[in-house]
């Protein structure tokens, strides 16, 4: 196992691109950790140049303490996966495997040893003699991983792995792929754009923007402690509900302002919040201040009363996945949704219905920073 530390880290292109941004992170030998984030964020470069195909422009890298910024890529001790599978298209799964063994001239005993342990793992000892044209995409990806894993490396990088694969065969490999984490005495680190793949694998999750890292802990931390609203969104699926909202005070208390439909004080509707979140928004001067106010689809719910923190909204999409039902409403031009799986169904598309809205799980961010308040 290995751990890692990248400091300062940036990536500049001749054309004066800046694909990465002073990235800091540390990972603790035999960590899971994932970078996540919308396609051309920089997460992919950030791997290449961990495994040494990229070159550093600014900042420092470290495996076990060792300088690395000019070590070859052979010498470091990593093997890569990547999202095309990269296998040699005229040897068979056999020699696909042992090819890196080859390389490094073990004798041809310790080969096979080897190349039988690894297929034994990851189930393909039938594939052996087969060439990569006649495998489906999932046993591609299981070559491509016994590739990597035969010769035992220190650091695993993988670069979207299962984009190529469809949604059943995808949600199998996460769970080889996490199964493998837990069996290997290596560090793995994992890219992808799937939120999903993120939440389920991840020890913990780097989520990038523009070159950046906006917000770094594990699946839980930053589902329910998000930074600010771009993780709020990303993270979460259907996304947070994100609405425009003005701090007033209201029957002597703190409350949300929000516009349901027109601008007129008819369509206004007074949510109520918790007293630690008055607090905060008093203290740091917000009264009368315009903010965002997040709200979970699962935190909302489709209510009959009519009272405060409910209101009325028309029906745009109706989808029934399963158990879960998605609501799907407009509010004064955002566009929103319910996640419920309590639901009547013969709500559709026009519905004029109530939704309540839980007090204890509103997130509220800075209008201008988009950062969380509170």
């Amino acid at each position: 196992m290995a751990n890692l530390k990248l400091k300062q880290i940036n990536k500049i292109y001749d054309n004066g691109f800046h694909a990465v941004k002073d990235f800091n992170l540390k990972i603790e030998e035999g960590e899971f950790i994932v970078l996540v984030g919308p396609s051309g964020c920089g997460k992919t470069t950030v791997l290449r140049m961990i495994a040494g195909l990229e070159t550093i422009t600014d900042g420092e890298l470290y495996i076990n303490d060792s300088f690395m910024n000019h070590m070859a890529a052979k010498d470091r001790d990593i093997a890569m996966v990547f999202q095309s599978y990269a296998l040699f298209p005229h040897l068979t799964v056999y020699e696909n495997i042992s090819f890196p063994l080859k390389i490094n001239k073990l004798s041809r005993e310790e080969i096979h040893n080897k190349v039988k342990e690894v297929s034994e793992i990851l189930e393909i000892e039938s594939l052996l003699n087969k060439k990569p044209s006649t495998l489906s995409g999932g046993q591609k990806q299981r070559v491509a991983l016994g590739r990597a894993i035969v010769r035992k490396p220190k650091i695993f990088l993988m670069d979207e792995p299962l984009s190529n694969l469809d949604s059943n065969l995808r949600t199998q490999m996460r769970i080889e792929i996490s199964k493998l984490h837990s069996k290997l005495d290596a560090t793995f680190i994992y890219v992808t754009h799937d939120q999903i793949e993120a939440m389920t694998m991840g020890t913990r999750i780097v989520i990038m923007e523009d070159g950046k890292i906006q917000q770094i802990g594990t699946p839980q931390e930053v589902y329910e402690n998000p930074n600010n609203i771009f993780v709020a969104r990303f993270i979460g699926s259907p996304s947070m509900n994100i609405l425009d909202g003005i701090v007033v005070v209201n029957e002597e208390e703190i409350q949300l302002k929000v516009s349901i439909g027109e601008d007129n004080e008819d369509s206004a509707k007074y949510i109520k919040i918790p007293k630690t979140q008055q607090d905060v928004l008093k203290i740091n001067n917000y009264i009368n201040k315009r903010i965002k106010i997040g709200l979970r689809p699962e935190s909302i719910e489709v209510s009959a009363d009519w009272d405060f923190n409910t209101f009325k909204a028309y029906v745009t999409m109706v989808e029934r996945v399963g158990l879960d039902t998605y609501i799907y409403f407009d509010i004064h031009g955002d566009n929103c949704c319910v996640k419920t799986t309590n639901i009547n169904n013969d709500i559709k598309i026009g519905d004029y219905i109530s939704f309540y809205i839980d007090k204890q799980k509103t997130y509220l961010f800075d209008y201008e920073t988009e950062l969380r308040i509170i």
